[in-house]
């Protein structure tokens, strides 16, 4: 007999377990930083990624692929920081004299990251230097240095706060970004001197600045997004006009969750 009732209860244990696991919080990866002897993350990611409905988990920066691949199975959805300069001679350039400070193992770590991410179709999320390197990691390259390399450019290197907007950008038409900001432009704010120069195959151009600076791109697979921009720095204030953004990353990485069980 009690055979019997085990038999009759595992249907019911086992839809209890799927909504338990179906009801949690996907797990968001967050690329970090080494200073010194120290791994770190800027709050505004972690705030963001909480805010956007997800569990923010930073990645602690490793060369070691077996490593990264650890990390991603532990993960549901991918955010790519900002940060420094990313390295030239890795998309086939030579430095150019106003290149800034590059790190040769936090781009080896992103990179990987990345790459790996797409093939287990992670969604990822690339902000500034994300977005740059969701760009090289596909085979694009990059403007080492907007103002010596490209004319009449507006100023991309804000001194405000991360919470002010400095210049506007045009949001594409049919684009994931346009139907998540639900706009045609946008003002952001703006932290970097570099940028994408030859889009990667794969990726489509969804915002871009006055000067015709790229300021955000998309997968046609719709998987990913990057932004030049700053987005969680606006969200950590209280200005939810980027949030979107983040609850896109979260609901990605639950649907992903969820097929994969």
């Amino acid at each position: 007999m009690k055979k019997y009732f085990f038999v009759l209860l595992l249907p019911f244990v086992s839809v209890f377990l799927f909504a338990q696991q179906s009801d949690r919080k996907p797990i968001i990866g967050i690329s970090g930083y080494v200073d010194g002897t120290t791994a770190k993350l800027g709050m505004t990611y972690v705030e963001s990624v909480r805010k956007g409905g997800g569990i923010p988990f930073i990645l602690p920066l490793s060369t070691d692929t077996l490593m990264i691949d650890d990390l991603l199975n532990n993960i549901d959805g991918l955010i790519m920081s900002g940060g420094e300069d990313i390295d030239p001679l890795i998309y086939g350039e030579e430095p150019h004299i106003m290149l800034g400070k590059v790190t040769h193992q936090r781009d080896t770590f992103d990179l990987q990251l990345i790459k790996r991410a797409i093939k287990k179709k992670i969604p990822i999320l690339g902000i500034c230097r994300g977005e740059q390197a969701l760009n090289v990691a596909m085979g694009g390259t990059l403007y080492q240095d907007i103002p010596s390399q490209i004319e009449n450019a507006i100023e991309h290197s804000q001194k405000e706060a991360r919470n002010y907007a400095s210049h506007p950008i045009q949001i594409e038409e049919n684009t994931i970004l346009s139907s998540l900001l639900k706009c045609k432009t946008a003002m952001v704010n703006s932290f970097h001197h570099q940028s994408i120069k030859e889009l990667a195959p794969g990726l489509i151009v969804c915002a871009i600045s006055p000067d015709g600076i790229i300021e955000g791109v998309e997968s046609e697979d719709g998987l990913s997004i990057g932004v030049q921009f700053h987005p969680e720095g606006f969200v950590f204030h209280g200005d939810n006009q980027f949030l979107p953004l983040f609850e896109w990353i979260v609901e990605k990485a639950k649907k992903r969750s969820r097929t994969s069980m």
